[in-house]
């Protein structure tokens, strides 16, 4: 019964003439659409081979097998999708949100050609990422700046124009380890300085940098890392910046900060705990700091080194730096965020990171009532009902700081929470949620106000199905 079924099955090219795949090759890549034709046959052919009775699928349904099978292939990786986890700089979800003026900025320089290196006063070739520069020196005071690919990489470039073949000194309790493997030592070999380990995991001293300035009297600088994704807490001591920074100065050394996050602003004012901002950080004497640009300052992924005009001269001409160096989307985005900055207090409403931060518990529920009750007239079983959850900064920023807030969990009468976030995952544009106890839970923080709309049509269309 098996072999005679088999034959029932038409070839590739007679079912590549189905009027609705002959529709499909119109809009779809014909090696994708020929590809699924492929496998779509071969996995009739098994389960027909498996069952051993039964009969061949007909044309029309493998046809549509095949479309969906083709269109799936040609769907994007890279898609927008809406962030309900609540966690506000989510790494696997790309860290910070776009503001609206860094929207236009890209979408005005991918429009077409660009003033990439183009110095357009001149008339001649220019340097690239002048304008984020300025913007850099105007912000924080530092007298130069320069900007890489992303914060590794401006750790690297520095560390590899600065202290290559030299020691570098830094607290065993700033050897940290961040997301994706990225550990300082492995940073530390690859730029070609030697890693000076000082003090002991949870203690640090003043004089534990000054003996090992003795014993490395060659020493190219001491390394301050912000701890990011972790804290230290109970017997614990470490030094200062403005403390190291002066003992660099004595033994005729550089004082290098990765501030990791790298705020611009103070968070205190929004109810958050305090984290070291940039200009403090050269307000202190540190001769270069390097920081993100797609974290707590809010723009696209981005490494940025700032510091003495020798320095950051310096860490310009290293090889690397081409290497690392931006691309004119980012460095769009990256200008037209930190123009925003000109007026901290429309900064903290239009850069959607801080205004994330910063909202009202108020807004926050009505952001939450007003999804709850979108999503229970649309969807027929479903009930949702307003919690309590506890958001994120994410970013290795604040790891200890909760965001408390209402979120929207939900329950549906014959879909099991694993199911809803399944299916909220496979909606247009997929919806991305967090499982507690039994129930699917949307945190309205990391939603704006329109895109609270969005995630009530998306559900609502990937429940009803």
């Amino acid at each position: 019964m098996a072999s005679a079924s088999l034959r029932h099955l038409p070839a590739v090219e007679r079912l590549l003439h189905d009027p609705a795949l002959a529709a499909a090759l119109e809009s779809l890549p014909r090696t994708l659409v020929v590809a699924a034709v492929r496998e779509t046959l071969a996995e009739a052919r098994a389960a027909l081979r498996r069952k051993r009775t039964g009969s061949a699928p007909d044309a029309a349904t493998l046809a549509a097998a095949a479309i969906a099978r083709a269109r799936a292939a040609a769907r994007p990786q890279l898609v927008r999708v809406l962030n309900a986890t609540g966690i506000v700089l989510h790494t696997n979800l790309g860290r910070a949100p776009l503001s609206e003026d860094a929207r236009r900025a890209v979408a005005e320089v991918a429009a077409g050609y660009s003033s990439l290196e183009y110095d357009l006063e001149a008339g001649k070739r220019g340097e690239r990422g002048t304008g984020v520069e300025r913007w850099l020196r105007r912000l924080t005071g530092a007298p130069a700046a320069a900007v890489m690919n992303n914060g590794a990489g401006a750790l690297l470039v520095t560390l590899s124009a600065l202290a290559a073949g030299r020691e570098v000194i830094v607290s065993r309790g700033e050897l940290v380890e961040i997301g994706g493997s990225f550990r300082v030592p492995d940073i530390m070999e690859k730029s070609g300085a030697t890693l000076v380990e000082v003090g002991t995991t949870n203690r640090t001293h003043l004089r534990d940098y000054e003996r090992a300035l003795a014993k490395h009297p060659g020493a190219a600088a001491i390394l301050r890392v912000h701890r990011s994704n972790f804290r230290l807490e109970g017997f614990t001591k470490s030094v200062e910046p403005r403390e190291l920074a002066a003992l660099a100065r004595r033994h005729r050394v550089l004082c290098i900060e990765d501030l990791g996050s790298g705020a611009l602003v103070d968070l205190a004012p929004f109810g958050l705990g305090h984290e070291p901002t940039v200009a403090e950080s050269l307000a202190a004497g540190c001769d270069v700091v390097t920081f993100s640009g797609d974290k707590l300052l809010g723009g696209g992924q981005a490494g940025l080194v700032l510091g003495s005009a020798r320095c950051v001269a310096a860490v310009r001409r290293d090889p690397l730096a081409r290497a690392l160096r931006p691309d004119k989307l980012a460095l769009a985005a990256l200008e037209a965020t930190l123009a925003l900055y000109a007026d901290p207090a429309r900064a903290a409403t239009q850069v959607p990171a801080l205004a994330a931060l910063r909202v009202s518990e108020a807004t926050l529920r009505e952001r939450a009532q007003r999804l709850a009750a979108e999503l229970t007239s649309r969807v027929p079983g479903l009930t949702a009902r307003i919690g309590t959850g506890h958001g994120e900064v994410g970013g290795g920023a604040l790891p200890l700081q909760k965001l408390h807030g209402p979120v929207v969990e939900l329950s549906h009468a014959t879909l099991a929470a694993a199911e809803m976030e399944r299916r909220a995952r496979g909606a247009s544009p997929p919806v991305i949620g967090t499982v507690k106890a039994g129930r699917f839970r949307l945190d309205p923080r990391t939603l704006t106000e329109t895109e609270v709309g969005m995630v009530a049509t998306s559900l609502a269309s990937a429940y009803r199905e």
